[in-house]
This record gives C-alpha cells, sequence and structure tokens, in this order.
C-alpha cells in the first residue's frame, strides 16, 4: 500500500511540474505568436531603408531608428564591458576582502534599481549640464544598466573555472595577473560572453532611460552628441498615435527588437553549450 501511494504521490509531482512547466511557457509563445503575427505583415524592405514620413502620411520605415539603436547600444557596451569584466576579475580574484563585498553589493543593488531611475539620473548628469538630449546621455544610462551584470556574471564564471589551472600557471613561474589573464579568463571567456550577450539583450528593449537621455529624432543623425532615435522610443511613439500606418510600423519595431533578443539569447545558449563541453573535454 504505501509502495503504492509512494509512486502516485511521485507521478503527481512529475505531472504537476510539466503543468508548471507549460503554464510557465504559456504567455512567451502567446507574446511571440502575437508579434509575430502583427508584425511580420508590416514587415517590408522599406521599413529597414526608408526614413520615417511626415505626421499624416503612409509609408516611411524606421534606417534612423535602427542606426540609432546600434550607436547607443554600442557606445554602452564600450564602456559598460571592459569595466564591468575587470571589476568582475577583481571581485572573484580578491573576494574576501572589503572593496570586493562592496562592490559586490553595489553590483547587485545597482542591478535592482528600475530603469526609469537610471535614466531620471543619466538625465540630471548627462543632459541638463549641457542643455541637449544625446546619444551619449543615452549611452551612459544603459551602460549603467548593463555594468552590474557583466560584473556579476564574470565574477560567477571565474568561480567556476578549477583552481587547478591557476595553480599550475603559478607553478610555472606566471605572475597572478598573468595567470588570471593568460589562462583563468580564457577559460571563462565562453560564459562572459554570455553574460554580455545577456546584458544587451536586456538594455536592447529599455525604453525609459532613452526618453529622458536621448530622446528621440525624425531625421537621421550620426553624430553621439545630438539626439537620436532608437527603435524603443519610436515603437512607443508610434503605438500611441491615433495612425493605424504608425501601429502597423510599430509591431513590425516590436518584432525587430524581439528577433534581437532571441538572437541574442540563441548566441548566449551557444556560448554556454561550447564552454561545457570544453570542460567536459578538460
Amino acid at each position: 500500500m504505501r509502495g503504492m501511494w509512494r509512486r502516485f504521490l511521485s507521478r503527481a509531482i512529475v505531472a504537476l511540474c510539466l503543468v508548471a512547466v507549460l503554464v510557465a511557457l504559456v504567455p512567451l509563445v502567446l507574446v511571440l505568436f502575437y508579434v509575430l503575427k502583427q508584425g511580420l505583415s508590416s514587415l517590408n524592405w522599406a521599413f529597414f531603408t526608408r526614413m520615417p514620413t511626415p505626421v499624416g502620411e503612409t509609408g516611411g520605415g524606421m534606417a534612423n531608428a535602427m542606426v540609432g539603436t546600434l550607436m547607443v547600444t554600442g557606445l554602452a557596451a564600450l564602456g559598460a564591458i571592459p569595466v564591468g569584466v575587470v571589476a568582475g576579475i577583481y571581485a572573484a580574484e580578491y573576494r574576501g576582502t572589503r572593496l570586493a563585498s562592496a562592490t559586490r553589493f553595489a553590483a547587485d543593488t545597482l542591478n535592482g534599481v528600475p530603469s526609469i531611475v537610471v535614466g531620471l539620473f543619466a538625465y540630471t548628469v548627462a543632459v541638463l549640464p549641457f542643455q541637449h538630449f544625446s546619444a551619449l546621455a543615452g549611452a551612459f544610462a544603459l551602460a549603467i544598466i548593463m555594468l552590474p551584470l557583466v560584473m556579476r556574471t564574470t565574477e560567477e564564471l571565474l568561480l567556476l573555472v578549477p583552481p587547478t589551472l591557476r595553480e599550475g600557471a603559478l607553478a610555472l613561474g606566471a605572475t597572478r595577473a598573468r595567470a588570471v589573464f593568460t589562462v583563468v579568463v580564457p577559460a571563462a571567456l565562453p560564459g562572459i560572453l554570455t553574460g554580455i550577450l545577456l546584458a544587451l539583450a536586456r538594455v536592447s528593449g529599455e525604453t525609459a532611460p532613452l526618453i529622458f537621455t536621448a530622446f528621440n529624432n525624425s531625421f537621421f543623425n550620426s553624430d553621439p552628441r545630438l539626439e537620436v532615435s532608437t527603435l524603443t522610443v519610436q515603437v512607443y511613439t508610434y503605438a500611441i498615435s491615433p495612425y493605424n500606418d504608425w501601429h502597423r510600423q510599430a509591431w513590425a519595431g516590436a518584432l525587430v527588437l524581439v528577433t534581437i533578443v532571441l538572437v541574442c539569447s540563441l548566441l548566449a545558449r551557444f556560448a554556454t553549450a561550447r564552454m561545457e563541453r570544453m570542460q567536459r573535454g578538460s
């Protein structure tokens, strides 16, 4: 009797887990299906190559917004990735020090700060003193969001590297810095790239910080010192407008944003799988 009860209980728990997994997948499937349904019919070559049309006119595209998104995200990555990786290395190598603990606590706290608060801070320190919006201000806001993600991922991945690799390099006469940057970091590099890609996926969908900093621009602009249009802000602007054609383009922009996030996530999974294969091979 007890054996039958245990088997029943085990199967019930497995069934509940499967139901929970399906329930968790339903929102993602519905969002992807609806965005794909609405955006795919609105996506065309003009969307990628043409500029926005004046208010009330149909057609046009979001070429300026895509260029602006690449500019702002690239500048943010240029500032956040080196700082985050180096800070993560320090936190992993000097884990027991007060400075490392304070850095870890600051990164965890910053990671929980709402993005709109980050945007308001960036507006105060990077927009108001210069009296104008700019792509640099937007990149500054996104870099603040990226920094703790990159730093904590780097730290955790370095801690997963077998200590024998570091010890072997030190035994061969390498300094601590040389052992870290030539042996430990390369071993954790696929995982670090995973964290960087996930951070890029996170900031590529941010809207509130860019409204406060990069603002928007209906024209093409390649000067980071001036305001630029980005996909998220353009989608927001078009979505709240009263024009059906702009609603159509907003769904197309949403599809492009979801595709960017999916590509970053797939690349992150690929990098993680490669790191696991490397660890099994070693």
